[in-house]
């Protein structure tokens, strides 16, 4: 396959990962973190190292807005919920395995 077709194709998907987090706001990001690993604030936080390694400038917060696709103060308002005690002892349990490995 030729490298921009593959950028392309990655791009896309990006762009329908971002699209897919943003309609399902009732995914919250500690259940992301127990289950895969990764949340919306991963996704910023490695678009903005992406952006940086290649000079371009957005920060931290502008990458949250785009993966949240408005600020994240508003998404948190809107739709974050306060973890449960049974979504925290997951993460616990989680973190205790990673530092395990």
């Amino acid at each position: 396959m030729v490298q921009s077709n593959n950028v392309e194709l990655e791009a896309a998907a990006f762009r329908q990962l971002l699209a897919h987090l943003q309609k399902h706001t009732e995914v919250q990001n500690i259940e992301l973190m127990v289950l895969a690993d990764f949340c919306r604030n991963c996704l910023a936080k490695w678009y903005a190292a992406a952006a940086a390694e290649r000079g371009v400038d957005i920060g931290y917060e502008q990458a949250r807005e785009i993966v949240y696709g408005m600020p994240y103060s508003e998404w948190k308002d809107q739709y974050q919920h306060e973890a449960t005690a049974e979504q925290l002892a997951a993460y616990d349990a989680k973190q205790k395995l990673k530092a395990q490995s």
